[in-house]
């Protein structure tokens, strides 16, 4: 199982350890990609400091992300799964897994990312700031930067199993499942059941239990249907749509009553 996670806008600060080794994060294939916005981030960030807030998108009162990305390449690296933060991120809990489920997260979780395509929760990064919607002078727009390597690189990191997507829409059109891998991928969306609306904080909160959930109870669903059986055994009420023709992702609604 792989699943495709969004990154949080907020971030723990990066720490003291050893700095990034961008050759050593996962996916190589999409190394010469990163090092492109990696080195035009940090360019932008260490010159005309309005001009990059504007870029990137910043309030006055994130003026100070700007130096964040200015130091990427010496600043200290910490895991992905303690670098991303928010209620996505809380609801998962990854440092109060057990061992077991650790491991699982360390193989299937994978997080999107304007600057880096994807890592694992184990990649070690500094922390950053630069969305998947930015545009940025030279590269331009970075949903649009990363969709050739990423088409080259992702489906073989698929693998043969299934395919979870929880991403928000920007990520998602980094990558779009084709062909045999759409046909195992499902994409979720959370819903307040009375309503049928998608509200923001619990639509995170509760995709991070539902990974949490997988994770912990060791569940390897092999495609879309056994997933969703799976999360209706751990408690989840699941509405689930099989794809109108071959090569079409599924689509799963995750009901939930309550907005927490």
């Amino acid at each position: 199982m792989l699943v495709l996670l969004p990154p949080s806008e907020g971030k723990a600060s990066s720490g003291r350890g050893a700095p990034l080794k961008p050759e050593s994060l996962s996916l190589p294939g999409l190394t010469a990609a990163r090092e492109a916005v990696l080195t035009e981030l940090v360019e932008l960030c260490t010159g005309d400091e309005d001009k990059a807030r504007e870029v990137l998108g910043l309030s006055e009162g994130l003026r100070g992300e700007v130096a964040k990305n200015a130091e990427l390449r010496t600043a200290g690296a910490r895991p992905a799964g303690e670098i991303y933060t928010g209620v996505l991120y809380d609801s998962l809990g990854l440092a109060s897994l057990d061992t077991a489920a650790k491991r699982r997260a360390g193989r299937s979780l994978l997080v999107f990312s304007g600057l880096w395509g994807a890592v694992r929760v184990t990649d070690r990064i500094p922390s950053y700031r630069c969305s998947m919607g930015v545009k940025l002078p030279g590269l331009g727009a970075l949903g649009a930067h990363w969709r050739a390597p990423m088409a080259s690189v992702l489906p073989e990191v698929a693998g043969s199993g299934l395919v979870l997507d929880l991403r928000s829409a920007a990520y998602a059109a980094a990558w779009k499942p084709k062909g045999e891998v759409a046909g195992r991928t499902a994409s979720v969306r959370v819903l307040h059941a009375p309503t049928r609306k998608v509200v923001s904080h619990f639509n995170k909160a509760t995709k991070g239990r539902i990974v949490r959930s997988l994770l912990t109870a060791g569940a390897e669903p092999k495609g879309p249907a056994e997933l969703v059986e799976a999360l209706r055994d751990l408690g989840f009420v699941v509405e689930a749509q099989a794809p109108a023709k071959a090569g079409q992702p599924w689509s799963l609604d995750v009901l939930v009553d309550e907005v927490h």
